[in-house]
């Protein structure tokens, strides 16, 4: 038995050798499936590894809440809520900051520790120096993204205006916080280390500063692990109410934690929709190549069993062939894979300031896609791995029967377009073979789908950059003040050095309810005619606060399930707790955060309160803004600045380096796949059709006539997949974006004409190169020889 086997073993080597060039180009297309899983798999694992590592050494909490000032008192009752561990209170505030070398003014957000030093949750880690000294109030230590970003080092000093004392402080350390993996500011869209830091004080500098001896207004909790969260959440906020509570959340509502949790949902997304495309085409081309193998093959076949190879050793020979192409893939998208996904990885965690990478890729995730990619084959194979198995010896070594054409309605048709010859063999050819014809089209249709799927990303960012920045947010800067100011003060902020325009703003923090369904936003309120800050639909056209009720995003709406004329509660916190009913008046398309909007003067009538703003959008002359930051650092109110100009200059520096690394990546992928479905079609076809071809040559038909048959054909077949790949891809990127939506974002579906017309000369280009290199085959062949051999 060991005699037959190996010769048979040694004729499955020589038939991959025989294959090499379109064994690759399979091969390619298996590991972009095999590399973009595992890239997948482990960027979002290591993530989660890495956070969940992060945040059991340093001992981040479960539940958060804040509230105006609560007496320490409460601390005690909150660690008598039934699940709870732990209980950390901190007097949590907005300040700005005055660096020397540095013009613009930079807010800063100061946390107070424990006098006695022990930090008991949201534990930082000292990158460098040391935490500030209990005793001392002009210690300070800071996050290290954001001193390296402005040059600060271990004993240098700037300044901080603390509740309108500007007080010189000295860095004592940097540090890195489980809160604060993604450091966004107040008002900003991303991280900005130059503009916005964390500050860690001694807790009797902060609370002297702020006048808040023997008082807290932020809280965290740690739960046990059997506690439940909403239960602990419902008695913190009614403990804290009387102190004018901000509502307790869990970790999901965590700004930091819910950019993380965005972007790892996002990523799996990615790994449920891509991988299978490249698996599919893979098992299709495997079809293809193997089933003509044994059409070349039937005379071997039918030796082999004659001299009593069994039907399952030979369809074993088939399979193993196949196999040794999934192999080669595999291991070509592991060390890929491997390579990328630790990158990727690293790049995400520098990203999101986290203190080390915990990344070790599971044994799972090599099994799972390398048994992917053997099913895939294994699949693709079978049906024609089989059927040589039970070809009857006698049947086999004999030619096979040719095949049966017949004139068709179709070639009727044909002949009233008095086509040239080589156009009718391309056509005939297509429609005699028309199950793989169309699996030629849905791949090279695929390859188009992916072009698409990565290209809308662009086109949508630069319509959230267009609807966030030109025509909501058109303001230069937003001064934000900590608590509201009257109304009133807006003058002063007209005065202020390089101000053209000043608009008042209010936040006002609301649970918004809807049957057994509510939500924690911040309501936005302003007077009408506001130029700045608008409200802006789908249309474009520009949306008036409501004074008679409430005007909603859609991705809220949806949430609550609530549409134009219901009522719905607005539950407000901080000053007066009052709940208070209000219609919906209106639903807008809105791409960053969960809008609800209010008239000002309707809002603050309901609260029975003066008019109040929580921010000021203003229009600036350029000439005059290092005179305005110089104001600025001085002024006790202000609470923070965010210079919406240089913010949508950063966003879009990001979005745009993202973009290209991510368009390509799905490029090369694009034309892997184009050429992989392309080249085996062409090669298969040269195959089959080498004898007619050489015919044509003899009896006189030119090289270039030859070749337009051979390169016509994938051509065709290329042309016909575009529409299908305008379909798929619009389908692709749906399931994207409905996979990529959060509370904090959501990217629109954006399809552009020069998003389809540039995936489809991408794909039609890669069909022409692929089809000229098996062309250069056709110069090559002797006609003679072709004449008497079946290939």
């Amino acid at each position: 038995m060991i005699g037959p086997m190996r010769a048979l073993d040694k004729k499955l080597l020589r038939d991959f050798r025989r294959l090499w060039a379109q064994a690759i180009a399979i091969a390619l297309v298996l590991a972009c499936g095999v590399a973009i899983l595992l890239t997948t798999y482990g960027m979002y694992g290591a993530l989660e590894d890495t956070r969940a590592a992060y945040y059991q050494r340093n001992r981040f909490a479960d539940v958060f809440a804040s509230a105006n000032r609560a007496p320490q008192s409460l601390v005690a009752a909150m660690r008598d809520i039934d699940g709870v561990r732990s209980v950390a209170a901190r007097v949590d505030e907005h300040v700005i900051l005055d660096v020397p070398g540095r013009l613009e003014t930079i807010t800063g957000r100061i946390l107070s520790l424990p006098v006695n030093g022990e930090v008991m949750l949201n534990l930082p880690i000292v990158r460098q120096g040391r935490l500030p000294s209990p005793t001392r109030s002009d210690e300070v230590a800071v996050n290290e993204p954001f001193a390296r970003a402005n040059g600060l080092r271990l004993g240098d000093t700037f300044f901080a205006n603390l509740n309108g004392q500007k007080r010189e402080l000295t860095l004592t350390g940097m540090l890195l916080s489980p809160e604060f993996i993604y450091t966004i500011g107040p008002g900003a869209l991303l991280p900005d280390n130059k503009t916005f830091g964390i500050l860690w004080m001694s807790e009797r500098a902060v609370s002297a500063a702020f006048d808040m001896q023997g008082a807290f207004n932020s809280v965290s909790l740690k739960l046990d692990p059997s506690a439940s969260e909403q239960d602990v959440i419902d008695r913190v906020d009614d403990l804290l109410k009387p102190y004018g509570g901000l509502g307790a959340f869990g970790r999901d509502q965590q700004i930091s934690h819910s950019f993380i949790d965005a972007e790892i949902e996002q990523q799996r997304t990615g790994a449920m929709i891509l991988p299978p495309i490249f698996y599919g085409i893979a098992a299709f081309l495997v079809s293809m190549v193997i089933g003509r193998i044994i059409a070349l093959d039937r005379a071997e076949i039918g030796l082999l069993k004659a001299i009593g190879y069994s039907n399952a050793e030979v369809c074993l020979h088939y399979l193993l062939l196949a196999g040794l192409i999934a192999v080669a893939g595999t291991l070509l998208g592991w060390g890929v894979g491997t390579w990328l996904s630790h990158a990727v990885a690293q790049m995400y965690a520098n990203f999101f300031d986290f203190p080390y990478l915990v990344y070790r890729m599971s044994f799972n995730a090599y099994a799972i896609s390398g048994v992917l990619a053997l099913v895939s084959v294994a699949v693709g194979a079978s049906k024609s791995a089989l059927g040589a198995a039970r070809l009857p010896p006698a049947v086999a070594m004999a030619p096979p029967a040719p095949p049966r054409f017949k004139r068709t309605v179709l070639d009727r048709l044909l002949a009233l377009l008095h086509l040239s010859q080589p156009m009718m063999m391309i056509l005939r050819s297509l429609m005699r073979w028309p199950l793989r014809s169309g699996f030629t089209s849905l791949g090279l249709a695929l390859a188009v789908a992916v072009l698409i799927a990565s290209s809308f990303f662009e086109d949508a960012l630069d319509a959230m950059i267009d609807k966030t920045f030109q025509q909501t947010n058109r303001q230069d800067a937003t001064l934000f003040f900590a608590p509201d100011i009257p109304e009133t003060a807006l003058a002063a902020v007209a005065n202020l050095p390089g101000v053209l325009v000043a608009e008042g703003q209010q936040f006002q923090a609301a649970i918004l309810r809807h049957g057994h369904l509510e939500k924690d936003v911040a309501i936005e309120a302003h007077r009408p005619g506001v130029d700045l800050a608008r409200v802006v639909d789908s249309a474009g056209r520009v949306i008036t606060a409501p004074k008679d009720g409430i005007l909603l995003s859609r991705r809220l709406a949806s949430q609550l399930e609530v549409r134009v004329g219901d009522v719905i509660e607005a539950e407000f916190k901080g000053g007066r707790a009052e709940t208070h009913r209000v219609r919906v008046v209106g639903i807008v398309t809105q791409y960053v955060g969960l809008g609800a909007y209010m008239d000002l003067e309707t809002l603050n009538a309901m609260l029975r309160q003066a008019p109040r703003i929580s921010a000021a959008n203003v229009l600036l002359d350029s000439r005059q803004i290092p005179a305005l930051h110089a104001v600025l650092k001085s002024t006790p109110e202000l609470g923070g600045l965010v210079m919406t100009t240089e913010m949508r200059q950063s966003f879009q520096d990001t979005i745009s380096y993202n973009v290209t690394i991510m368009t390509t990546i799905y490029l090369v992928i694009a034309v892997l796949i184009t050429f992989g479905v392309a080249y085996n079609g062409a090669r298969i076809q040269l195959s089959e059709r080498a004898r007619e071809l050489a015919s044509l040559r003899i009896l006189g038909f030119t090289r270039g006539e030859v070749s337009f048959i051979l390169i016509g054909e994938t051509m065709i077949l290329a042309v016909l997949a575009q529409p299908l790949g305008w379909l798929l891809g619009s389908g692709i990127a749906a399931a994207l974006v409905r996979g990529s939506s959060s509370d904090l974002y959501a990217i629109p579906l954006v399809l552009e004409p020069s998003g389809f017309a540039r995936a489809s000369l991408i794909v039609l280009a890669a069909s022409l190169l692929s089809s000229l290199i098996v062309r250069r085959r056709l110069d090559q062949l002797d006609l003679v020889q072709v004449m008497k051999t079946r290939e």
